[in-house]
């Protein structure tokens, strides 16, 4: 079935917001088995929106709009969607009492327009909103469907996936059913050349391969009848993959992210882990920090940016500074081997390097960064040579970090017994 997407708002269109809710709904919509081979952005006004979403429906089976559904009169996507789907409007009770006890339970006065949202398309399937005052919708239109979903993420994701997935899901044939195998330390390029046999001789199971900052995610699709027969399928691509990458696929679970399976890694093994930045400016702490449970095992953060700081709370030398610069090798281990006399902990990882968009040179370049690993007392410093702006610099950084520090760790069990990955 071919799916396909309008996301409706001016503020988009004009780059005030990030469209954020086409990539969430693009990827959800493919591990579906939806074909999506269009996707627009329209303003806030009738007529360029009644003509959209008329053009989607002629060849689309089902369309999906994102936003609109506001209190306010430039909110038109409910309104202009029931006229092309010939369905009159009428008031929800229910939604008239969702709004009700919505405004009620924030002491807040319901302004007038606001019943707007509880007109609903006739004959239409009404999704419940617990995150907001705006219902979704499902306008079933002869074999097409058109499904209206709020627009602001922290509603539209939720709905969909509790109210959208199920419904579309008994519309399709048999399942889809996908397995995402994560890799990391190793570039997409050479990830595609691994299985370029898989690729080219793919046709149900499919691999597809995403990269990212960092790693590259490799989805295993299959389609069939029910779960047990799409698993049978998975199961000798999935272990194929498995035997090609080795120790370089982190997890095969969609949910864990890298530091999430590097955390259970440190904590499997009562590994306490701290962190020294300077370029990276405490963004490698924060995903550290973004796992639940991490505090069994991560101590303390500094951010050391200037070389007094670098001096005064980490111990780097001043003389270690002025021979090699603070973006160096050197520097890199002096921050790490200070940081665990400061903090006790087993593992330590830093960074220094030039995030741009000023101060590189010939010899240091903007986008050099030296990583350090510090894993009871052996290290390991990796120079890296990164490109993109300011933000994207530091964001690969982090990513680097954690890669390196996954690396680090595995060497480092692999010579230890008692090391569980």
């Amino acid at each position: 079935m071919i799916v396909e997407l309008i996301s409706v708002g001016t503020e988009i269109l004009l780059g005030n917001i990030v469209n954020t809710n086409a990539a969430f709904l693009s990827e959800e919509c493919a591990k579906l088995g939806l074909a999506c081979y269009y996707q627009t952005v329209v303003g806030d006004n009738e007529e360029r929106l009644t003509e959209t979403l008329k053009t989607a429906l002629s060849r689309a089976d089902i369309v999906i709009l994102g936003g609109g559904l506001g209190p306010t009169q430039d909110d038109l996507t409910k309104e202009v969607a029931a006229k092309v789907c010939n369905k009159p409007m009428h008031l929800d009770e229910a939604s008239k009492k969702h709004i009700e006890d919505y405004f009620n339970s924030k002491g807040v006065k319901i302004a007038e327009n606001n019943w707007k949202q509880a007109m609903i398309p006739e004959d239409s399937v009404v999704l419940e909103n617990p995150n907001g005052t705006a219902p979704g919708v499902i306008i079933e239109y002869g074999e097409k469907r058109v499904v209206l979903l709020p627009g602001p993420p922290n509603e539209l994701i939720p709905m969909f996936n509790d109210s959208v997935k199920p419904y579309l899901r008994k519309l399709l044939p048999g399942i889809i059913l996908s397995k995402t195998v994560k890799v990391c330390g190793i570039g997409e390029s050479s990830v595609e050349k691994q299985i370029e046999d898989l690729i080219n001789a793919q046709t149900n199971p499919t691999i597809a391969t995403y990269a990212k900052t960092g790693e590259v995610h490799l989805r295993v699709t299959a389609s069939a009848e029910d779960e047990a027969a799409a698993k049978k399928l998975l199961k000798p691509v999935v272990k194929e993959l498995k035997n090609r990458f080795g120790t370089y696929i982190y997890s095969t679970d969609e949910n864990v992210t890298l530091e999430m399976s590097i955390a259970d890694l440190l904590i499997a093994n009562d590994l306490t882990i701290s962190t020294v930045e300077s370029c990276s400016g405490g963004l490698l702490a924060g995903r550290l920090i973004n796992v639940p449970g991490v505090s069994e095992t991560f101590k303390t953060g500094f951010v050391t940016y200037s070389n007094k700081a670098k001096r005064k709370l980490v111990g780097v030398k001043k003389s270690t500074l002025e021979k090699y610069g603070a973006v160096s090798t050197q520097v890199a281990k002096e921050m790490a081997e200070g940081m665990h006399d400061v903090s006790k902990a087993d593992v330590v990882l830093s960074t220094t390097g030039i995030a741009g968009p000023d101060g590189g040179s010939e010899q240091k370049p903007v986008g050099l960064v030296y990583i350090c690993c510090y894993v009871r007392g052996r290290m390991t410093v990796k120079e890296y040579h990164l490109h993109g702006n300011r933000a994207k610099i530091r964001e690969t950084a982090v990513a680097q970090a954690l890669v390196l520090l996954r690396s680090c760790l595995l060497e480092y069990f692999s010579e230890n017994t008692f090391g569980k990955e």
